[in-house]
């Protein structure tokens, strides 16, 4: 039986400035299976968002259009769909909490009518019924004196209360896939803690699949089922947890684990990755890592590196891995 709850499949996304076009995201492919939590991870600009705003058509265009590709949920293509078809599975079936929670949330509207707004369009429920549910929606999420606070507006809370605002909005229809897109960026250790704590709850008492988006692989490391790496808006790796963080294949991905703090390994300094992620308007032909990968071979500045199996489900996306480059002996340059 298959488990795949969301396939994106090829996707594409382009931004179209006045210095060219962005590539934002290049053709990327992966899936995602009930009740799992698929964390998506990378530096800054390397399209992740941009593939969590592409699955609820949310980008802003001019100047993004998605450019070709697939993502399936159920019998639908999201990205074909009519708009009213998309309506009735945004925040009701796929709900999505933004990165910034101080600009998603309307200041003019208290935090509970906003949390209530989804209950009356999607469960079709009376203004009373939805503010009760809202208030139990606020408790869940841990916001303290909820009923007190149910009339406040979004400049009275925290951060991190403002935060736990945006989840409970985004669980009031109780959706199927939550979307978490650098939900902890900004909040300090002890509250991003928390906040991860909620997650897991969900995840374990719902069921729920969750898609969550950070830079950070120390925050997945006691949550994620698996992983997708991404690199210059390409997928270079995607595995299980344990693929990634005991066995990581692609040199991205070693690079990222190398830049994490370590208690047990005795070193003055970490690892930095060396140079910047290059430009999306030209990228690299080949290898979109090529420029700044330690370990290149001579193809890899002119080719694009396959998708292969590294091993089970774990994949990667490297030429040093390719069957037919191992099997002729080429050498890292």
């Amino acid at each position: 039986m298959d488990n795949t709850i969301l396939k994106v499949k090829d996707l594409k996304v382009h931004f179209f400035t006045r210095h060219g076009v962005v590539k934002a995201v290049d053709g990327d492919s992966f899936d995602m299976r009930r009740g799992e939590s698929l964390c998506l991870v990378g530096e800054s600009g390397c399209g992740k968002t941009t593939v969590a705003l592409s699955v609820l058509r949310l980008l802003d265009s001019p100047p993004g259009k998605i450019m070709g590709g697939e993502i399936l949920y159920g019998g639908d293509d999201l990205l074909k769909c009519p708009d009213d078809r998309l309506r009735q599975i945004r925040g009701n079936k796929i709900a999505m909490i933004f990165q910034d929670p101080q600009s998603s949330l309307n200041p003019v509207f208290t935090v509970g009518d906003q949390i209530a707004e989804q209950l009356k369009l999607h469960l079709k429920l009376g203004h009373r019924e939805a503010m009760e549910k809202s208030l139990r929606l606020m408790e869940q999420v841990g916001i303290p004196r909820a009923a007190e606070r149910i009339n406040d507006y979004p400049h009275q809370f925290s951060g991190g209360m403002r935060q736990r605002v945006m989840i409970a909005a985004a669980l009031s229809c109780n959706p199927e896939i939550l979307i978490a897109d650098e939900p902890t960026t900004a909040l300090d250790t002890t509250v991003k803690a928390q906040i991860m704590d909620i997650f897991r709850d969900l995840k374990r008492e719902k069921n729920m699949s969750i898609l969550f988006i950070t830079h950070d692989m120390g925050t997945v490391a006691g949550f994620a089922d698996r992983i997708v790496v991404m690199y210059g808006g390409r997928i270079v790796e995607t595995g299980s947890a344990l693929d990634i963080f005991d066995h990581p294949t692609h040199p991205y991905t070693r690079g990222l684990l190398n830049c994490l703090p370590s208690v047990s390994a005795i070193r003055d300094r970490l690892t930095p990755i060396p140079g910047a992620i290059p430009s999306l308007i030209n990228p690299p032909k080949g290898c979109v890592f090529d420029p700044r990968c330690e370990c290149r071979l001579p193809l890899c500045a002119t080719v694009r590196p396959e998708e292969v199996v590294a091993s089970g489900d774990h994949t990667v996306a490297c030429h040093q891995c390719a069957p037919s480059v191992v099997g002729e002996g080429h050498k890292p340059s």
